[in-house]
């Protein structure tokens, strides 16, 4: 169902009760059965219907993109997760600070929060569950005895080369939605939105 007119026109509120709710404006709550049969994804498509119709003027080309980056990505990293991760005992956001390790090698908490996008406090937890199942140790700091690095032990090793050939095959199945043709500019326009975000205006976590 195409989207309706962003600027939809609407009828003025009166000048006598300059409160009080505009003729013909979109009801706050969807009509009844307008929302049956939407789920996850599909919910973007109702979402831009929906919100173009109680904000006439809003960018609904914007807020598709952002609600479709949002939605698919979830997506994708719940079937990697349960996928991939869980069966090998451990969460995305564990993988994420393995990941880091197994690329990078023993690095600090503070470098790691940085690559992996969590938070210090994350990684510290994190490292004392992975710690416990033999697949990260702490040693200290080359540059600063008071410092701690962490590193994946030889199981952790193992277990990420295993887990990284897994999740490439997952990877695989996720970009036969596209021709090389199609891959080539999706990637190459999501890193013109990740060169957008570098900009002082986006909020980054510490």
């Amino acid at each position: 169902m195409p989207d309706p007119p962003a600027s939809s026109p609407s009828s003025p509120a009166s000048p006598a009760h300059p409160t009080a709710p505009r003729t013909g404006a979109a009801p706050a709550s969807a009509a009844p059965g307008e929302a049956d049969g939407v789920d996850f994804l599909s919910f973007v498509d109702f979402a831009v219907r929906r919100a173009a119709r109680r904000q006439p003027g809003i960018d609904t080309e914007a807020l598709r993109m952002i609600l479709l980056i949002n939605r698919v990505s979830n997506v994708v990293t719940y079937d990697l997760e349960s996928a991939v991760h869980r069966p090998q005992g451990w969460t995305w956001s564990a993988f994420r600070l393995l990941n880091v390790l197994w690329l990078a090698g023993p690095t600090e908490g503070k470098r790691i929060a940085e690559m992996s996008g969590m938070s210090r406090a994350a990684i510290s937890s994190l490292a004392n569950t992975l710690e416990k199942q033999g697949l990260v140790a702490r040693e200290p700091a080359p540059h600063d005895g008071r410092a701690v690095t962490l590193r994946l032990t030889e199981a952790g090793e193992g277990a990420l080369a295993a887990a990284y050939r897994a999740q490439n095959a997952r990877e695989r199945q996720w970009a036969e939605a596209l021709t090389d043709a199609e891959r080539a500019t999706f990637v190459e326009l999501l890193g013109k939105v990740a060169a957008h975000a570098t900009g002082d205006w986006v909020r980054r976590r510490d």
